[in-house]
């Protein structure tokens, strides 16, 4: 495992930044929209060198002595998913499920594509290039992160269908292939070193689907994220928000070479590369979760409403989310699935009940921590407030009492607000909503992994003393799933007179 120090070494390789609202960004370890995130991504390598971390992070030492990191294990037995699932509980509520994408996830990405590509079996070359990548990431700890492929709308919405797509082969040459155009958005891709670009780019290679990771600074690659979100310039205002902005983004590719050991052909659908990273994902926002229950905790003591009826019916419903969630995770690692190649990942069928269930329960829960506290969440001071000598004393009398100094109080109540009432809440939470086609996605993903139609419905059956009809369910679990939203070309109106 490299340091931090490293890593944000490994960042001046010349990429081409550009954020939205900023501009060119020289270097991302040092320009003001992205130094946080760096910091917090150094500080999750050097967690691996700490001792108090050491038991959580690393696995126990084998006959050389040696730990290696958990988050870049090759899963082969339930428990080695569940103590992966430790590993990310812990890491991710650290950020409060802000931080998505880190690089045990990008090592997640790699085991996806090998196991995809496995499934496709197109060449030994192929097996041998993925399973040599993912064992570069474990090794040196190199970042990937993960997009679709999709293309941008200017794409979408081109006239001719043929030109939809977001990517297109320039050239083939010995070394690779040469490939230009422009994917959708995609998370953290400033801070990542690889993209791995999945399978709704449209490019076919000898009949199979293709997929590439595309180092961030190959020539001809520009990233270009969205504008940060907006913050307040106090840290005491902006616990959350000052630190967690991964900066999605889309990346425009300009004529890039494309080694051939960086080329995977798969299939069209990106659904089994994603295999361990809806698990992860899950993680996140069950995290997200738990910050949002330890909240309210915490402002149920703070706001004396430990007694209060309706504020426990609110702890109560928090509570069963969150468990519910957690049950589903505990589930999928438990009861297992196994791939072609010997790997352990954890069980779709329960995963998808969570993402659901989670999708439904967090605008509540939300909600319920906005309401919690009451007006004192929308007026709460300042540190600047209650060090001016001429507020000082009026905001002690306002805030202060039970235990709590003002300032303590205050910045409890600055820490909910900017969870659950920032502009980074705002963008995590509408990008959650809609990641992986959101909920009519994963009812489709449930529709098929569910598999015991038929044998309920039969099994009822029996109680019924007469013969029935014989029951074939099957087509509920092989319909297809709902397509990604069609984009019809838009027709600009004449102009006045008719005249071009």
């Amino acid at each position: 495992m490299r340091t931090g120090a490293e890593y944000r070494e490994s960042l001046r390789d010349g990429r081409r930044i550009w954020i939205l609202g900023e501009g060119r960004v020289d270097d991302v370890a040092t320009h003001p929209a992205t130094r946080a995130m760096v910091d917090e991504y150094a500080a999750w390598y050097d967690r691996h060198f700490d001792p108090k971390w050491q038991d959580t992070l690393l696995m126990p030492p084998d006959a050389g002595g040696c730990r290696s990191p958990v988050g870049y294990l090759v899963p082969k037995s339930a428990e080695d998913l569940s103590r992966m699932g430790r590993c990310f509980a812990a890491t991710t509520f650290l950020s409060a499920g802000n931080i998505t994408h880190t690089p045990a996830y990008g090592h997640l990405i790699a085991l996806g594509v090998q196991h995809a590509v496995g499934l496709r079996n197109v060449s030994p070359e192929q097996l041998a290039s993925i399973d040599a990548y993912r064992a570069l990431i474990a090794r040196t700890g190199r970042f990937l992160t993960f997009a679709a492929g999709a293309a941008t709308i200017g794409y979408r919405l081109r006239e001719n269908p043929a030109e939809r797509a977001a990517l297109r082969i320039v050239k083939e040459t010995d070394k690779g292939l040469v490939i230009r155009g422009k994917i959708g958005m995609h998370t953290s891709p400033a801070f990542a070193e690889d993209v791995y670009i999945g399978s709704h780019s449209g490019i076919d290679v000898g009949g199979h689907r293709a997929s590439f990771v595309v180092a961030v600074n190959a020539p001809g690659v520009t990233v270009v994220c969205r504008r940060p979100v907006a913050r307040d310039a106090n840290p005491f205002c902006a616990p959350l928000s000052a630190r967690f902005d991964e900066l999605d983004g889309q990346m425009w590719l300009d004529d890039v070479l494309i080694p051939w050991d960086r080329i995977f052909l798969t299939e069209p659908s990106p659904d089994e590369v994603a295999r361990w990273l809806f698990w992860h994902q899950l993680y996140c926002w069950l995290s997200k979760a738990e910050f949002t229950l330890g909240l309210a905790l915490a402002c149920t003591h703070a706001m004396g409403l430990v007694s209060h009826d309706a504020t426990i019916d609110y702890l109560l419903d928090l509570i069963t989310d969150v468990q519910t969630v957690r049950t589903c995770q505990t589930a999928a690692e438990l009861d297992p699935e196994f791939t072609p190649l010997g790997h352990c990942s954890p069980n779709h069928l329960h995963v998808s009940v969570g993402s659901l269930a989670m999708l439904r329960a967090r605008p509540l829960m939300g909600e319920i921590l906005r309401i919690l506290p009451g007006s004192s969440l929308v007026v709460a001071p300042t540190d600047r407030d209650l060090a001016e000598p001429a507020m000082a004393q009026g905001l002690e009398e306002s805030f202060a009492g039970a235990g709590y100094t003002a300032r303590q109080r205050a910045a409890l109540l600055q820490l909910a607000w900017d969870h659950v009432g920032s502009a980074l809440d705002h963008r995590e939470s509408v990008y959650e909503l809609h990641a992986n086609g959101g909920a009519p996605a994963w009812r489709g993903r449930l529709r098929r992994r569910f598999d015991r139609y038929n044998e309920l419905a039969e099994a009822v059956l029996k109680h019924l003393d007469m013969a029935m009809p014989e029951i074939d369910l099957q087509s509920i679990r092989n319909a297809p799933l709902v397509p990604r939203r069609p984009v019809a070309p838009v027709t600009a109106p004449s102009p006045p007179g008719g005249k071009p």
